[in-house]
């Protein structure tokens, strides 16, 4: 497939390293004289924007984290007057105050231009018909991917999320080439062809580009074989921007590359805090490097991943694919796991779909873990019998931890039209 390039996709990496560090030292200037917490927690660290000489020295600044936009909620964080802001998104705040973010006429342009080159290195081309399967709204999903879809000269198809039935009747009717969905729901939506007696691999889409939770290379294979389209994997967060912040490259699939010219990454320690080499797993943080409305320095994403050399666009970096969050991460008994690790023993077990919530409890004082997984359509009460067991018997081996199995009918557990709600703790019930 032949993907003609923008000039910063082309970009080498010392000319890049010169424009990154160029907007930096705007972006640390910009917060410091216009947003007073960055005015405060600089100087509280004993840093200065004059301090940033190389990017290197970017690590002499102090972190941002999600407790500090809510600690300055609704629009503390912003470094521009109100008569300035275009539109406001805000994270659903289900533990606390939501986190608010804005956008100027420019960073709404720049939003659809990193949308528009996710969009394109994914397989997309101007002329295609997208349909958009995100929520509308404060979420930064339905509305980044609508306008980024736009710019690139595709016709969008607004549908948000919720009436599956609907969605596969305009998928159908409509014929799109493209889809942006969650990974969760894009199986749903598989299912619900299937239950339709349709055949989802004789669909129009050819390009899935799924995001907004962590998912498995196990779940691309299932989406692929079963819907027969190239699923890659986008990135972002409202914080930071939203979608668009990295994408992975149909050419490769081998983790999204990120747009540098907008997005500075560092790797940390979540532990003692210190910046990983490149190639070391850590916590993912970003510095804006051209956003307006509200700069964001440092930020902590809570996503666990590592840096590696760009390979489709050589002279940005890729991350690995997220498949975890610090703040995901289950201890169970002392040991640690995530949701992803037994979505991928799932997804390899026979007789059992994808379909699977993580539930915890206590008995005796002790935790215990339930994975409550669905069965596909043709099993027989023996084969479940024995995929539970298998399932049972690979976390074990895999992971380390006895755990319960439930084997489910189909259409049991609740369907998810936006990011899936994987672990239910029930602990202190």
């Amino acid at each position: 497939m032949s993907i003609d390039l923008d000039a910063t996709e082309r970009m080498g990496a010392e000319e890049l390293r010169d424009l990154q560090l160029s907007r930096l030292q705007w972006t640390l200037r910009h917060a410091y004289d216009n947003v007073p917490f960055y005015r405060a927690s600089f100087d509280s660290a004993g840093v200065h924007p004059e301090d940033c000489r190389t990017l290197a020295d970017l690590a002499a600044f102090p972190f941002t984290t999600k407790h500090d936009l809510r600690d300055n909620y609704p629009f503390g964080m912003f470094a521009v007057p109100q008569s300035q802001v275009r539109r406001i998104h805000a994270s659903s705040g289900t533990t606390g105050k939501p986190t608010v973010v804005g956008y100027t006429e420019d960073d709404l342009d720049t939003w659809a231009g990193v949308v528009a080159r996710s969009i394109r290195a994914a397989g997309g081309r101007p002329g295609d018909k997208v349909h958009i399967a995100y929520g509308y709204g404060l979420f930064t999903g339905g509305l980044g991917a609508h306008y980024g879809a736009e710019k690139l000269g595709c016709t969008v198809i607004p549908v948000s999320g919720g009436m599956t039935a609907r969605q596969v009747q305009l998928i159908t009717d409509f014929r799109p080439e493209v889809i942006m969905v969650t990974p969760s729901y894009l199986l749903t939506l598989i299912d619900e062809f299937e239950r339709a007696g349709l055949d989802p691999r004789a669909s129009s889409l050819r390009v899935a580009i799924l995001g907004a939770e962590p998912w498995t290379d196990q779940m691309r294979t299932e989406i692929e074989q079963r819907l027969n389209v190239d699923a890659v994997d986008i990135y972002g967060l409202s914080e930071v921007m939203g979608p668009g912040v990295a994408q992975e490259c149909v050419e490769t699939k081998d983790g999204p590359h990120i747009w540098e010219d907008h997005f500075y990454p560092e790797v940390i320690d979540p532990v003692d805090e210190h910046v990983l080499p490149a190639g070391e797993r850590g916590e993912l943080l970003f510095t804006s490097l051209t956003k307006q409305a509200m700069p964001i320095i440092r930020y902590r994403t809570r996503d666990l991943t590592r840096l590696l050399p760009g390979t489709a666009r050589p002279g940005m970096r890729r991350m690995e694919k997220v498949t975890g969050r610090s703040d995901d991460m289950i201890i169970l008994r002392g040991v640690n796991l995530f949701p992803t690790q037994i979505e991928e023993i799932v997804l390899r077990t026979d007789g059992l779909a994808a379909h699977f919530q993580l539930v915890l409890s206590k008995k005796d004082r002790m935790d215990q873990l339930t994975v409550r997984v669905e069965a596909r359509a043709e099993t027989s009460a023996r084969q479940r019998d024995v995929a539970a067991a298998a399932l049972a018997g690979a976390v074990k081996d895999g992971v380390g931890v006895n755990v319960a199995v439930a084997v489910l009918d189909p259409d049991t557990l609740p369907r998810s039209v936006g990011k899936l709600q994987r672990v239910v703790d029930r602990r202190a019930e």
